[in-house]
């Protein structure tokens, strides 16, 4: 068994969801959000690279030592998998281990708005799952992903990097890509999808310009696309795919990305008040006829009041949903208003 197995079970049997690994520094786990400290003497440089590269394949060593990064999945036997990333910093190599679950659970065991797994069930189109690093973004998609496998009859290609979530073929077929190991890139892996007759195309991240076009161009000819984006609320969303392309094609993007587009989910992670974990708070935009006319005119300033005066059709604000929590005991206010879009919502009345 590798040596850093040891680790991944600590962090596993406390309900961790990150091990960071640095040179000149000990260990530290991520518990309901925070980094804590094991007790265990700071790495040197050699030890840690030693104990990485222990369960690091051959051809990922070599591209770290060529670049100073790397990507890539893990599988600790009778644990987990997890997201892995090298990176070198001043005092040497460092690496984060994010750990996936093993059983990937419901939209409704997450806690989640029961319209994500309506979207899931959609026939064409782009959802995307949107938030900051550590927000849960995969989770949810996986939860999505799921729920169509179980309830369609379709074939599902996911291009990932790395993959995550392993979801067997269900109802559906499922065929998983990882970049690097599967495939150059994706867009070349996009490219080839649309050859692959697919019906639900998972792209991982729509990193840039390239990848976005052609995602675009996979929901515009009837597939379903579900994709993740770094944006932390709907609106940047739309304003970060529009503007990632040349001035001059701004006008036509809006207009075919306005044809295609059916929901932003828009999510971040929050400390539950007991200090028991963390939980959702959602912010939901669908693509009405009246969102995507906004969109088409460029007018994204004006979709939060659509969402204020469409929330029977399922659409719902983040600092709604906040609200909702804050008002459930679940958070507490200073959380309420560290996560709030408008924080001038969530001050304390009692405060001068």
């Amino acid at each position: 068994m590798a040596k850093i197995n040891a680790f991944f079970k600590m962090l596993h049997e406390h309900g961790g969801s990150d091990l960071h690994l640095s040179a000149g520094a000990p260990p530290m786990l991520r518990l309901r959000g925070d980094l804590q400290r094991i007790k265990y003497k700071p790495f040197s440089d050699e030890d840690l690279k030693k104990l990485l590269f222990e369960i690091t394949p051959q051809a990922k060593i070599k591209e770290f030592e060529e670049t100073g990064d790397v990507d890539f999945a893990y599988e600790a036997p009778g644990l987990a998998r997890y997201r892995v990333n090298f990176f070198r910093q001043h005092r040497g190599v460092g690496a984060v281990f994010r750990e996936i679950p093993q059983h990937v659970l419901t939209t409704e065991q997450l806690g989640l708005p029961p319209q994500l797994a309506e979207m899931a069930m959609l026939e064409k189109g782009i959802v995307l799952v949107t938030g900051p690093t550590g927000s849960g973004k995969s989770t949810t998609l996986a939860a999505m992903l799921d729920h169509a496998n179980k309830k369609r009859r379709d074939h599902i290609l996911t291009i990932e990097d790395p993959i995550e979530f392993v979801h067997p073929s269900q109802g559906c077929l499922i065929n998983q890509r990882e970049v690097g190991r599967h495939t150059g890139s994706f867009k070349a892996a996009l490219r080839g999808a649309l050859r692959e007759d697919p019906d639900i195309i998972l792209v991982g991240e729509m990193r840039d310009y390239e990848t976005i076009a052609l995602a675009l161009e996979a929901a515009e000819t009837g597939h379903l696309v579900l994709s993740t984006l770094h944006t932390v609320s709907a609106v940047k969303t739309i304003d970060r795919i529009i503007e990632v392309f040349p001035e001059d094609m701004q006008s036509q993007v809006r207009s075919s990305f306005a044809d295609s587009f059916k929901a932003v989910i828009s999510q971040t992670l929050m400390k539950r008040a007991d200090g028991s974990g963390r939980v959702a708070a959602v912010e939901i935009l669908r693509g009405t006829p009246a969102v995507r006319n906004l969109i088409r005119k460029g007018e994204n300033h004006q979709i939060p009041s659509v969402m204020q005066t469409n929330k029977h059709l399922g659409m719902q604000p983040l600092d709604d949903h906040i609200r909702e929590l804050l008002e459930q005991g679940a958070i507490d206010r200073a959380t309420a208003r560290h996560h709030a879009l408008d924080r001038s919502k969530f001050e304390d009345p009692q405060e001068p």
